[in-house]
């Protein structure tokens, strides 16, 4: 059966080195298993015969590459994950923006529920607001476009902002709920290597980079975090994962004011 095909470690280190090569992105021998899983039913797809084979269909086949980085780069997410950082913007950060455009940059948006978490909370603060949402998947790009999910994701969502800004589905959409419009619309999601500069994008005054950085080695996480701070206003604010941590906050111009939460002083 092609799903007892095994992943050799040769034919893993093949996939280690070219993922890195595309998207810089570091997949220690942990990841061994998540990549057989992941890419079996592509095996199943082809009818190949091993890793080997698929390894050589990528090279050929540019669509095929791009699945395999969609299917490599595909992470959980969920509404209001991490809530502190939902506090920070409310409690803190709203109240010193109430006459100002806002602008924000979810940079590793996966399917969207980041950037409708940020933009739910903002629109019932009634403030004026922008969000750029990006990930360099381009398949959870498409689902974040359609702001439609499974009805299980909405637990974590506050009770206001259920009744508020998400509509439950019938018939043949039961099990599932619509983000309303009027966020869609305040939202650009768009794809995006965070290993190139992103100069065109301008500044923003908050921008969320979670659960990033623990995918990339040393060198690439620094210049990940050099080009993201260039899209940073003076004063502004970079949040990470909670489960991150971020040293040597000094040599990015950051002040630490909260845990995962830094302030760009210059």
């Amino acid at each position: 059966m092609i799903e007892d095909i095994e992943l050799k470690d040769k034919e893993f280190d093949l996939f280690q080195k070219f993922i890195f090569k595309e998207i810089g992105i570091s997949l220690d021998n942990s990841k061994k298993i998540l990549v057989k899983n992941r890419l079996s039913k592509q095996l199943t797809k082809y009818a190949l015969n091993s890793y080997s084979d698929y390894y050589r269909l990528i090279q050929i086949n540019s669509e095929e590459k791009t699945k395999m980085l969609n299917l490599i780069t595909t992470n959980e997410t969920y509404f209001f994950r991490e809530n502190k950082h939902f506090t920070f913007i409310e409690e803190e950060f709203a109240p010193k923006y109430q006459n100002k455009k806002i602008r924000i940059w979810s940079a590793a948006s996966s399917i969207g529920a980041e950037a409708y978490s940020i933009a739910m909370l903002l629109d019932d603060l009634e403030l004026d607001y922008e969000i750029i949402a990006s990930d360099i998947n381009t398949e959870v790009i498409k689902k974040a476009n359609i702001g439609l999910y499974p009805i299980k994701m909405m637990e974590k969502i506050p009770q206001r902002l259920k009744l508020k800004y998400c509509l439950k589905g019938k018939r043949a959409h039961e099990g599932w709920f619509l983000v309303d419009r009027c966020l869609i619309e305040k939202i650009k999601f768009e794809k995006r290597n965070l290993l190139e500069k992103q100069l065109d994008l301008g500044k923003f005054d908050i921008i969320f980079l979670r659960n990033v950085l623990i995918y990339f080695n040393m060198d690439m996480k620094e210049k990940i975090l050099m080009n993201i701070i260039k899209n940073l206003k003076v004063g502004s604010f970079l949040i990470l994962s909670l489960t991150e941590h971020l040293y040597d906050v000094e040599k990015y111009k950051l002040k630490k004011i909260h845990n995962s939460i830094f302030q760009k002083v210059e």
